[in-house]
């Protein structure tokens, strides 16, 4: 049994369908990647795994047990972490206080958590006083990481972590995106930078119009003529 498994999964908002049978599957310290056109449903599966949607039908399944609909409060004590795309950041908190707000729901803030995460993220270290909100794109974006790996989650879940970077950066965050999976958190990602993301991940999903239409290694979707046609610009 894969780690999360997601069965004709049909969510939306509110009253509005916009995942229609979708399946996936992420295994224990798998990298697994989201890719499509805008509007295709990618975040929206992220946020459905999350309970963050209306759920509307089909089954979302992690580490065994059926977390369908489940509250994102309740999710996040089953080992999953949720890094959104915007607002991703306490502002007025500063890096050291974002940090231990990632272990809010613990009676301590687990200092081994803290020291890995300084570790990967020596620059969090260095500006842990200053406050959030002043961080450049990429601080916030491996901010909001780190704040998500504090409860030392199975799985992270990653919504268009290059979005908004600067070039220079991208490369930069997709390589510590590619340390923390190595160290044996499976990542789920959407990434809009789909090149790139197909050529580190493990397997991929191509979707549009809220369903599936590829699913394959990352290698084998990236250098599929059709994907490419149509997905990835040629």
């Amino acid at each position: 049994m894969s780690l999360l498994e997601v069965r004709d999964l049909d969510a939306g908002y509110g009253d509005l369908q916009i995942l229609t049978d979708v399946d996936l599957d992420v295994d224990d310290d798998e990298y697994v990647t989201i890719v499509g056109p805008n509007g295709a449903g990618k975040s929206t599966v992220m946020k459905s795994v999350f309970g963050l949607t209306a759920h509307m039908g089909g089954t979302v399944t992690f580490d065994g047990e059926d977390i369908s609909g489940t509250k994102p409060e309740d999710v996040i004590h089953k080992g999953l972490g949720y890094v959104p795309q915007s607002q991703n950041v306490f502002a007025e908190l500063d890096v050291e206080e974002n940090l231990e707000m990632g272990a809010y729901i613990l009676d301590e803030v687990p200092q081994e958590e803290l020291r890995k995460v300084y570790d990967r993220f020596p620059i969090l270290e260095e500006r842990k006083h200053q406050q959030a909100g002043t961080l450049s794109g990429g601080q916030r974006q491996m901010l909001a990481m780190g704040r998500a790996l504090m409860l030392d989650p199975e799985l992270l879940l990653l919504d268009e972590p290059s979005a908004g970077l600067a070039p220079d950066l991208v490369d930069e965050m997709f390589d510590k995106i590619d340390e923390i999976n190595e160290t044996g958190t499976a990542i789920l990602m959407v990434e809009q930078n789909a090149k790139e993301a197909l050529r580190r991940c493990d397997r991929g999903y191509v979707l549009a119009n809220g369903q599936n239409r590829f699913e394959d290694e990352g290698a084998v979707l990236l250098n599929d003529e059709e994907v490419r046609r149509e997905f990835l610009g040629g």
